[in-house]
């Protein structure tokens, strides 16, 4: 799937739907309303954000930057959530002056049914790019579809409250339905901005995909001695480990070289966009003291015996 298109149909979307939701402010004069045409108007910022990352990330490396760009989705990730994090609060700014001032909504059949479009088009979108982005293992874009995911429920929320407002004439509902979206789009946007940060730190691989990781060497026991120095990070939707292998000091350096390729391979076909760098390390036991358990000498005597 393409990440540049689902970000540019995010843009899309987003411009349209703040477009809606201003007109229907301005019409009703529900600040939950404006809340929400705040938090898309985030949202717009974090989708162009999300392209240009997207597209500077996929970039191959350079001698300016040998290991790639990846970490451009890191750092949008870290600037969409600083910015949800500012929405929040501008949210919560606009729900106290208007509970106090005194809100008085209108036409409250026009804010419903652009809330209830909202709602259905923020689903429809953040579905899409949220299966992009697990394809494709794009931070940027798992950002994204959580904004528009949120968006969903806040959208719900508001269109639930102006209905309840249109039946009993509680106009304070509005006010108090806006703080309840800012607590939802502070939360999201806290998780998402912990998230990049991480990432941008050189944070290890997350545990279960350590376990793959260990797993999988466990597997070429009868192909190594032991292996150390295991390090992992990831960068974008790039993951990259580094770790030595011990040999056998006699075995054949093309051996050795083919062994690692297949450990390359095995984990690569398990893990999206790995990079491994092995580093072989020889036995520090000499050949006629080598312990039993070597799988060296146990395949040595095994094809001496096949010879006889």
């Amino acid at each position: 799937m393409n990440k540049s298109r689902a970000a540019l149909i995010s843009v899309l979307s987003n411009l349209s739907l703040i477009i809606l939701k201003v007109i229907a402010s301005i019409m009703t004069g529900s600040i939950s309303v404006l809340s929400e045409a705040l938090h898309s108007a985030m949202d717009l910022l974090a989708a162009l954000i999300a392209l240009f990352s997207v597209k500077k990330a996929e970039s191959p490396a350079d001698k300016e930057h040998p290991f790639g760009h990846g970490k451009y989705e890191n750092l949008s990730g870290l600037i969409e959530g600083s910015l949800i994090l500012f929405a929040a609060l501008m949210i919560v700014y606009e729900a106290v002056k208007k509970a106090i001032t005194g809100p008085e909504i209108k036409q409250t059949e026009i804010a419903i049914a652009v809330m209830a479009f909202s709602a259905v088009v923020n689903l429809l979108v953040s579905s899409y790019l949220m299966r992009v982005a697990r394809r494709t293992d794009s931070l940027a874009l798992e950002a994204d579809a959580l904004h528009l995911r949120v968006d969903v429920y806040s959208s719900a929320g508001v269109l639930a409250g102006l209905v309840i407002i249109r039946q009993t004439g509680l106009d304070i509902l509005d006010s108090i339905i806006a703080a309840i979206v800012a607590m939802l789009v502070l939360n999201e946007g806290i998780g998402i901005t912990r998230k990049s940060i991480g990432g941008l730190l050189d944070r290890s691989l997350p545990e279960e995909e350590l376990e793959i990781i260990k797993k999988t060497l466990e597997e070429y026991s009868h192909k190594i001695k032991d292996y150390h120095s295991l390090r992992s990070r990831k960068s974008g939707s790039e993951r990259h480990l580094d770790l030595h292998i011990t040999v056998c000091q006699n075995e054949k350096i093309a051996t050795t070289h083919e062994t690692m390729d297949q450990i390359e391979r095995k984990l690569q076909s398990l893990l999206p966009n790995l990079k491994i760098i092995i580093h072989p390390e020889p036995c520090s036991h000499h050949s006629e003291n080598c312990p039993a358990e070597c799988y060296y000498k146990r395949s040595s005597e095994t094809s001496a015996g096949k010879a006889q």
